[in-house]
């Protein structure tokens, strides 16, 4: 032990004699990962950082991302769009996100942007969580979110996520929490046959069959399907079509299920399979004009195109 200390001692010490430009640049890297000072560089030098965090439209690439958002789920309905197909449709609320924190290469090594959702008390938060949020300068959030973008993706502290940061007819990735089924045998749960219902068959209707032999190998493998809980985990749903959004409630209509119960938080991304067109999507996000009244804006739908599909083709 003596030993472990005196090393430790004469490590210490030849750290401190070493170069002063080591040692300062190594505690200036300790002070702006830990410190909770402005992103933004106030100097007026033209530096980049200044330029990245910007609140303005930029040109988006085909290698660009944007942030995603977290919504709400309201529960599901159906629609008839204007042929007279029936949609089956998720209603997701996206309750006043905003950026919360920013990362960039500099400090955290990575750039991504943390989304908040909703309101919570003070007195619901812990300390850190207090601290957090004050040193972003932001209002308490009930959820957080970090989506990682592009730098030309970056936005600055406070920016407002609102539902027309997605377009209608784009296609998301939506992540959630799925309900809950406690514990599930292995017919629910794996979908597997069961035994016969008659035939000499006794108290296996519902068994899952075999799970191993005797002697060899005298275990059950790993990775078999076998009775447990059931549900509560975490599942990205794909392509999901936007149907409808609706900017004075910020609402979304979305086209069939959404993982979680009603009630639950869901988080929006971009799909990545079927990419939308970048030229209608808005980047980095939408940003409301000043004279633009939020309230009196109507709900804008998908085009569904002008050919019925109900007839027949000549």
């Amino acid at each position: 032990m003596a030993a472990a200390s005196r090393g430790l001692i004469s490590k210490l010490r030849v750290f401190s004699i070493s170069s002063p430009s080591i040692t300062t640049r190594g505690v200036d890297q300790f002070r702006r990962l830990f410190s909770s000072e402005s992103l933004v560089d106030d100097s007026s030098d033209g530096s980049s950082s200044s330029t990245i965090l910007q609140a303005r439209t930029r040109v988006m690439t085909p290698n660009s991302k944007r942030t995603g958002a977290i919504a709400v789920k309201c529960g599901m309905t159906a629609l008839w769009d204007k042929w007279g197909a029936r949609v089956p449709i998720t209603i997701l609320w996206l309750d006043d996100n905003i950026v919360s924190q920013v990362k960039t290469i500099d400090k955290e090594g990575i750039t991504s942007l943390q989304v908040g959702c909703g309101q919570k008390k003070e007195k619901h938060l812990t300390k850190p969580e207090v601290g957090h949020f004050r040193a972003q300068g932001v209002p308490m959030k009930r959820k957080l979110r970090e989506f990682p973008v592009t730098e030309d993706g970056l936005l600055p502290v406070g920016t407002p996520i609102s539902v027309r940061h997605f377009v209608p007819g784009q296609y998301l990735d939506v992540t959630g929490i799925t309900l809950g089924k406690g514990f599930q045998g292995v017919m629910k749960r794996h979908g597997m046959k069961g035994g016969p219902a008659s035939h000499g068959s006794s108290l296996f209707h519902r068994g899952g069959g075999s799970t191993g032999q005797r002697d060899a190998p005298g275990k059950v493998f790993k990775g078999r399907k076998m009775p447990g809980r059931m549900g509560g985990v975490q599942v990205t749903v794909k392509n999901v079509w936007v149907y409808k959004i609706d900017p004075a409630r910020n609402l979304m209509w979305v086209r069939g299920q959404v993982p979680g119960a009603e009630g639950n938080f869901v988080f929006l991304k971009d799909a990545v399979y079927k990419k939308p067109d970048i030229s209608t999507l808005p980047f980095p996000t939408y940003f409301s004009p000043p004279e633009e009244e939020t309230s009196e804006l109507e709900p804008l739908v998908a085009d569904l195109g002008e050919v019925d599909p109900f007839m027949a083709a000549d």
